[in-house]
C-alpha cells in the first residue's frame, strides 16, 4: 500500500506534530499555550528541513502520505 519508506525519525517528528496540534486545539481558553505551539514551530522546521525531501522520493504526494501515516499512528 505505502509507495514510501519514511525514515523513522520523520514519521515520529509528524506524528509528535500531530499530537501536539490536537492537544493544543483541545487546551481551554485559559489555558498557556506558549509551550505548545514553540513545539510545532520546532517540529514544522524538523519536518520541512529533513533530508528525506531532498531526495528524489520527496514529492508533495510523499508528503501527503507522510501526513496520513502520521494521522493514523496519532490515532485519529
Amino acid at each position: 500500500m505505502s509507495q514510501h519508506d519514511f525514515p523513522l525519525d520523520l514519521v515520529e517528528a509528524q506524528t509528535a506534530w500531530y499530537r501536539t496540534y490536537w492537544q493544543l486545539a483541545e487546551s481551554g481558553p485559559t489555558a498557556s499555550t506558549t509551550t505548545d505551539r514553540r513545539r510545532l514551530q520546532q517540529l514544522s522546521k524538523q519536518i520541512a528541513a529533513h533530508p528525506y525531501w531532498c531526495g528524489p522520493s520527496g514529492t508533495p504526494a510523499a508528503r501527503m502520505e507522510l501526513k496520513e501515516l502520521a494521522r493514523r499512528e496519532a490515532g485519529r
